[in-house]
């Protein structure tokens, strides 16, 4: 009876999103992100290599542009670039997720493609009273999914925890499933938890694999943990950590931990906290590994309490790049696009190569769809600042500044539809280059820099279309190594 309850569910919000994709205008609609047809998404959830296919999942209100009763919204894709929308995969109303299907993950058991996820109810929704559980559906064609009839899976949390319990995050190690869930104690202090499965249906609860200890925020959303190069990395996005100058500027971060794991006494012994991306728009990451051995990253590319210019389109939210992640020096973990990306590409201009310049060096380019690649020799540079200018329509620019001796990176899109906390800063390591690979869709910017050393994700909203990308100095010239660019195609056409 709950099956046929899900399914109708589901039908129903395919139908609601046929009819409002119709009134969605596109005028800063993406050209080569994951977005829905129409109205909300947030997080990403489920991402997973299954059957030769990329699946990526988000939560998704099918009935408005603004945030509500979350359901599950999928595409897929055989190459991470060219996305195809799929009927949404869950709905809430069931007993056990009267109020919403939240934030989770997915894995591939035994060919049967699992999803594990959170029951968002509401005991007084005016007082903002929850409960939250853990619940589980199946699907044997990778589009179709059932509820498992004995949800939920995990019915509540430690009995030292607050209301907050959710966002499992689930793998396998050795011929065990483990899952890692955010949650935060009576005291209001953030941490993970950790539960242990042989069947993903009965769970044991584990311990505490990470906690704030009153200064990491007091909820750890979107917990994940993983292996990379030898090291055990626990991303996180936590709520109520306080800006520390340029540290933490947005309302929420996501991050990481980075250190050592016992799987026999789940001691993980770390390092401190450390931002992932330093733009204003990068939350709710959520990693997988492929068949070619990647562990590759996704985000929400929006913020909580930031303006949306969108919602009066019939739409908003959008997720990240797909990014691979490594370990760079330093045991820092660098970001930067999947190579899969170069199928994007369409025309390329080799603009100017060891070429100095000492003034501005202005390219008249108006398409909004662009990859730029930019190296500038620091070696011999005698200015102060050198950067790169994104120009619109009069007074309309993203100002992307290096400044020389604070070794500071700035990205300013306050001219550029973001004039309510439009700047964002990251100091940089010492280096002979300053290598910057940039990413513009219509409503964003990803800037690479040095090879995955720093990320900065921002959207962005311009009135006008473009009028081209000015390189600068400040009271000096400096060598431009190299400057490549490529005008990408529209997979939503």
């Amino acid at each position: 009876m709950e099956i046929n309850k899900t399914h109708n569910e589901t039908i129903k919000a395919d139908k609601a999103i046929e009819k409002a994709k119709k009134k969605v205008s596109n005028r800063f609609r993406l050209g080569y992100h994951i977005m829905a047809p129409a109205n909300w998404i947030n997080d990403p959830n489920g991402l997973i290599q299954y059957k030769g296919e990329y699946h990526v999942f988000y939560q998704h209100h099918p009935y408005d542009e603004n945030w509500g009763p979350m359901h599950w919204g999928h595409v897929k894709s055989k190459d991470l670039v060219h996305w195809e929308h799929c009927p949404i995969a869950l709905a809430p109303g069931d007993s056990f997720d009267k109020d919403g299907c939240f934030s989770g993950s997915a894995v591939d058991n035994n060919g049967e493609l699992t999803l594990i996820y959170t029951g968002h109810n509401y005991i007084d929704k005016e007082k903002d009273l929850i409960f939250e559980n853990q619940n589980m559906a199946t699907s044997k064609d990778g589009i179709h999914f059932i509820k498992y009839e004995k949800n939920p899976i995990i019915v509540s949390p430690p009995e030292d925890s607050s209301m907050h319990f959710r966002d499992p995050k689930v793998w396998k190690h050795n011929d065990s499933w483990y899952m890692i869930l955010g949650n935060s104690t009576k005291k209001n202090d953030g941490r993970a938890l950790l539960y242990k499965s042989l069947d993903l249906k009965d769970w044991k609860y584990v311990g505490v694999i990470g906690s704030s200890n009153g200064e990491l925020g007091y909820m750890w959303e979107c917990p994940d943990f993983f292996e990379l190069d030898g090291k055990y990395v626990l991303t996180f996005s936590p709520q109520g950590l306080e800006r520390k100058k340029d540290l933490y500027a947005n309302l929420f971060q996501t991050g990481y931990m980075l250190g050592n794991y016992d799987y026999k006494t789940n001691q993980f012994n770390h390092g401190s906290f450390t931002e992932l991306d330093n733009g204003q728009d990068f939350y709710a990451a959520q990693t997988f590994l492929d068949d070619k051995g990647r562990r590759i990253v996704i985000g929400w590319m929006d913020m909580w309490k930031s303006d949306m210019p969108t919602k009066k389109d019939g739409w908003c939210g959008a997720l990240t790049l797909p990014r691979e992640l490594s370990l760079g020096n330093n045991n820092k973990i660098l970001m930067n696009p999947v190579k899969e990306l170069s199928l994007l590409r369409q025309s390329e201009h080799n603009e100017c190569k060891n070429k100095s310049i000492s003034q501005n060096y202005l390219l008249k380019v108006s398409n909004e769809l662009l990859e730029l690649k930019l190296i500038f020799d620091l070696n011999e540079c005698t200015s102060d600042a050198i950067g790169l200018k994104i120009l619109g329509a009069i007074q309309e620019e993203i100002v992307l500044t290096y400044n020389l001796e604070s070794k500071i990176l700035s990205l300013d899109c306050s001219k550029f539809g973001r004039a309510k906390d439009g700047v964002r800063k990251i100091k940089l390591d010492k280096n002979e280059k300053l290598s910057l690979h940039i990413f513009l869709d219509r409503s964003s910017i990803e800037v690479f820099v040095n090879e995955g050393e720093a990320t900065m994700t921002s959207r962005i909203y311009s009135k006008e279309t473009r009028a081209g990308i000015e390189l600068f100095t400040n009271n000096g010239e400096v060598n431009i190594e190299n400057f490549i660019y490529w005008t990408l195609k529209d997979i939503w056409k």
